[in-house]
């Protein structure tokens, strides 16, 4: 209830300052202001980025080789038996000395269970934990189950389909090692990114994303955790209580709770851990729908504490205020469209306006993910530059698509619907599946 209160509030807030802005100001006035705000921070980012690698480049930072923290490697998995042989199979090859395996068979209706089992009987490192099927749903759940029988001094959450380098927990582990450090996650890469136009936009959504954890991370901001190749201190996990059953995004979630304890949370780009891209319409709206409400909601749920806080730093809290504004840009332009377009049906000489304000606001909105995209492409993937432009503009539809929509569907769900644990599962192992059923297609020819 407290959520549904907070965000009609927002709304409602939202609502009179266009208004006020409509009638007495200019609404395109207000907006460039918030863009230029988001601008300035993220020239700002750019800027500590580069000082960053030129302070490293100078003084390189002397890795402990003594540090390395006994590592307890957790991989949740729910009717996962096409992909998760492989998985484990692919970690047991990490070069680091001192890791255990735990595998978790969350209540799966499939083989999982039998195929886990054999991978404990198999490998020493590998430890087998199947879930009762009446067990409390959820990954957070998974996780706080399997914490009970760690060893690790650190926990490595990886998603069922992951898979890494051989030096992946040593170029991890060393940033996990200052005091103040509570998690560390890892860049993510779609393994399949070529199968579809799918694929590669979300490749390319990670890779923007990539930018902005790592400009975060330069300014000291409230970096993320992304669920799949996130490290975090036992020490930190303790402080904050473990994951929070009851949330349907335990990555975000805990983030916003490790910084409001005053943890730090760092981003290494160095290390990559590649997963399967999604590869049908239906199942990726199904997760961006998680991934969104969740956003939304841990943001409603945590501000107070957030506000309160005495440990959360300065940065982290202005960081993810001006993160916030992401969420407010989408509301923001929708709601001055709906309302310009209502003025239009009762004063048609309004058109003017009405057309000026809408292109000014989808103009600079897309013209900023365009180029942001772009930087992140030739950046981290080094992407030629043609093909950057033209992927940051298939991205862009990509994202307009697929967020604008799913922000006012999430947002009247949380005003009117009852929250429920939905949490949507990504399914893995389409693109084997494919191939398998196309392979049998042509035997059969």
């Amino acid at each position: 209830m407290r959520e549904r209160i907070l965000l009609f509030v927002i709304l409602s807030l939202l609502g009179l300052f266009l208004f006020i802005f409509q009638n007495y100001c200019n609404t395109v006035v207000g907006f460039v202001i918030l863009c230029v705000c988001m601008v300035t921070y993220g020239l700002y980012s750019i800027a500590a980025m580069k000082y960053k690698k030129r302070k490293l480049k100078k003084h390189p930072i002397v890795i402990n080789e003594n540090y390395k923290p006994f590592v307890t490697i957790m991989i949740p998995a729910h009717n996962e038996e096409y992909v998760i042989s492989n998985t484990v199979e692919n970690v047991l090859a990490i070069d680091y000395p001192n890791f255990e395996i735990i595998v978790i068979d969350d209540r799966s209706s499939d083989n999982t269970a039998n195929v886990i089992r054999e991978l404990e009987a198999k490998h020493e490192k590998v430890v087998a934990f199947v879930r009762a099927q009446d067990a409390f749903p959820g990954k957070s759940a998974v996780l706080n189950d399997a914490f009970e029988i760690a060893k690790g001094e650190a926990i490595l959450v990886f998603d069922a389909d992951a898979t890494v380098e051989p030096d992946f927990l040593n170029k991890l582990i060393p940033n996990l090692e200052p005091a103040d450090v509570g998690a560390v996650q890892a860049r993510k890469i779609i393994r399949n990114k070529d199968y579809n136009f799918l694929t590669k936009c979300q490749n390319n959504e990670y890779t923007m994303d990539t930018h902005l954890q790592a400009g975060r991370d330069a300014v000291k901001g409230a970096v993320e955790l992304r669920g799949n190749g996130e490290l975090i201190k036992r020490e930190a996990l303790i402080d904050i209580g473990g994951w929070n059953n009851y949330t349907i995004t335990d990555d975000l979630d805990m983030s916003t709770r490790l910084h409001i304890k005053g943890w730090d949370v760092r981003f290494c780009p160095e290390a990559c851990v590649y997963e399967e891209g999604i590869i049908y319409v239906f199942p990726l709206f199904r997760q961006r729908r998680r991934w969104l409400e969740g956003t939304i909601r841990r943001y409603l749920e945590y501000s107070g504490e957030a506000l309160r806080s005495k440990k959360m730093s300065l940065r982290a809290r202005l960081d993810m205020g001006i993160y916030i504004t992401q969420f407010i840009m989408p509301l923001w332009f929708m709601m001055e469209v709906v309302s310009r377009i209502s003025k239009l049906a009762i004063d048609r000489t309004d058109f003017h306006n009405v057309l000026w304000s809408s292109l000014i606001v989808s103009a600079v909105v897309g013209i900023g993910f365009v180029l942001t995209i772009r930087y992140s492409l030739r950046r981290y993937d080094a992407v030629p530059r043609l093909s950057a432009i033209k992927q940051a503009l298939e991205t862009t539809v990509y994202f307009l698509i697929i967020w604008f929509p799913m922000e006012l569907f999430i947002c009247a769900k949380i005003l009117f619907c009852k929250k429920d644990m939905n949490w949507g599962k990504t399914a893995h192992g389409l693109v084997m599946e494919e191939e398998k059923r196309q392979e049998l297609e042509t035997q059969e020819v």
